[in-house]
């Protein structure tokens, strides 16, 4: 069999080598338009830094390396300029030539390309660019290095935005991030991404929200925002997401969906029976929706690189859907999702509840222990779990990996609490903050508990519910407190209750929820009227700390 693979790096060399380790006789040709087949783009954020302090080391594989142990025929420098599907050919354009091959299936792995919006002035800015290749990275460096450079801006504040922004702050940059949408990090929800963007604040990292670049001056180093606003800037980085590469499918007549993205089976059939594709090009079925979507993510890549070679080779080997979960850090911080965020479930109109627990990485008695604030979307009556979320400076990796797991295996909020996870003073609690999860969830869902969430309580104070804090008075002092609100710690509680109005609805508080639920059990079972803050202060003073009174 001939298998032609357009496109390398994840899911083409995947593809590749697992068709190899499969069939020893079959003749496997990759093309890659670039000079490198393999390489690590999700590191190169990391050598603008010198965390990764050379830049060969993002090279995974050489195409001598991968002819020498796996016998493939890989092309780098070669570019597929067209498919002809009924002929079974494609044009591959190298060093000025054209030459034809033929294959009896091919694997399309294109990839993705970055959106670059067609602004005035770019054509002509030369201190502008994209970060997608390591000649990308090399042209960066280049410029980096150069004396004058004392500025840079970041066009998008997605994932790649902040490690981007993260490297050259490291550098000494000055950064500047412009957004877009209302808050950094938009797929993730709002108050979570409130914790990522006041870390790169107070990192030096300046952030425009609610704004985008409109034009350029100055040959790129003047940007213009839609509101009038100029930044000056010596390197300008347009991280503003990816569009599937999926030019070459559409001239070949094959089936395109959503955002051109290439239409496959769950066997990454095309609809051509003869073409595969895999990786950013390719809709998957999102999981917990089932629909099509794109997720340009290396890990699924990798996957699928796999499950198409098993399918071309006669192993049944179907694509179940992904749940898009990713990671990035931000300076001292590490931020991480999986499943549907909030906003994706409003917009689906799926019945949901939300809880956020608070927690520490590891055991709160053993030294140097840090916060982390979890949050889980899930279905109040059936207990699905639709989506997570973290922030904390550690331990994050582990609780979200739990969760994506829990999610993919169609757990339940009943079974967070059976999960039994590792567990010594050094590494982590004996009830785990993924654990708690599942606690604070079946506790919502029975109806022991009553949340709102801190966007709601505004409104539920302007409506006549009164605050009460459950803090002791020297928190308040230290880290502020709610304008208008009455202060009972928590264990004076029962013998103050004469001082609360049976009467008057209550909304509880304390500082991370836990001590609310406890007085908000006591108080229900006297006959009050209350509902639980969920998140409590510390996640109200996220993202409203403006609301709040300082000591």
């Amino acid at each position: 069999m001939k298998i032609i693979i357009i496109g390398g790096v994840a899911g083409g060399m995947s593809a590749a080598t697992r068709l190899r380790r499969l069939d020893e006789q079959a003749e496997i040709t990759v093309y890659e338009k670039g000079p490198y087949v393999s390489f690590a783009n999700c590191g190169l954020p990391f050598h603008l830094s010198g965390e990764i302090a050379d830049r060969d080391d993002l090279i995974v594989q050489t195409a001598a390396k991968l002819r020498q142990r796996f016998n493939l025929n890989v092309q780098p420098n070669h570019e597929v300029i067209a498919i002809h599907p009924v002929e079974k050919t494609v044009d591959v354009r190298h060093a000025g030539e054209i030459l034809t091959d033929h294959y009896d299936r091919l694997i399309l792995a294109p990839g993705s390309r970055p959106i670059v919006p067609d602004l005035p002035g770019l054509a002509t800015a030369d201190s502008v660019f994209t970060l997608h290749t390591i000649p990308d990275l090399d042209r960066i460096m280049a410029t980096v290095n150069e004396a004058p450079t004392k500025r840079a801006l970041l066009v998008g504040g997605g994932f790649i935005g902040l490690e981007v922004a993260e490297s050259l702050r490291q550098r000494g940059l000055a950064v500047t991030i412009v957004e877009r949408a209302a808050h950094l990090l938009p797929p993730l929800d709002e108050e979570m991404a409130a914790m990522v963007q006041n870390e790169l604040i107070r990192n030096g990292v300046h952030i425009l929200t609610k704004q985008s670049v409109k034009s350029f001056t100055d040959d790129g180093h003047v940007a213009v925002l839609t509101d009038g606003t100029r930044i000056a800037t010596d390197l300008t980085i347009l991280a503003v997401g990816v569009r599937p590469a999926s030019e070459l499918a559409k001239a070949a007549g094959l089936k395109l969906g959503w955002h051109e993205g290439i239409v496959v089976d769950n066997h990454y059939q095309t609809s051509d029976p003869n073409i595969y594709a895999v990786g950013d090009a390719i809709l998957v079925k999102q999981q917990l929706t089932g629909h099509p979507t794109l997720i340009p993510l290396a890990s699924p890549a990798n996957r699928q690189g796999r499950q198409v070679a098993d399918n071309v080779m006669g192993i049944d080997h179907p694509n179940r859907g992904s749940l898009g979960t990713a990671i990035v850090r931000a300076f001292g911080l590490t931020a991480a999702m999986t499943g549907l965020s909030e906003q994706q479930v409003r917009q689906e109109k799926l019945a949901y509840q939300v809880v956020h627990v608070r927690g520490q990485n590891h055991a709160s008695y053993f030294p140097n222990g840090t916060p982390m604030t979890l949050k889980l979307i899930f279905n109040p009556k059936t207990g699905q779990l639709y989506g997570a979320q973290g922030v904390g400076a550690q331990g994050i990796d582990k609780r979200i990996d739990v969760l994506a797991t829990a999610i993919k295996c169609g757990f339940t909020i009943d079974d967070l609490p059976e999960l039994e996870l590792t567990y010594a003073p050094p590494f982590g609690s004996a009830k785990d903050p993924v654990n708690m999860l599942g606690y604070a969830a079946e506790n919502l869902a029975l109806g022991l508990s009553k949340s709102i969430q801190w966007h709601e309580l505004p409104a539920a104070l302007a409506a006549g519910k009164r605050l009460l804090d459950v803090r002791n008075p020297d928190e308040l002092r230290d880290d502020g407190h709610f304008p208008d609100s009455l202060n009972i710690p928590l264990d004076q509680l029962r013998d103050r209750l004469n001082e609360l109005d049976p009467q008057q609805p209550y909304v509880v508080s304390c500082f991370s929820g836990q001590r609310s639920y406890i007085a908000e059990r006591i108080l229900r079972q006297n006959g009050f009227n209350v509902v639980n803050l969920d998140g409590a202060f510390a996640l109200y003073r996220e993202v409203r700390p403006q609301a709040l009174i300082k000591g």
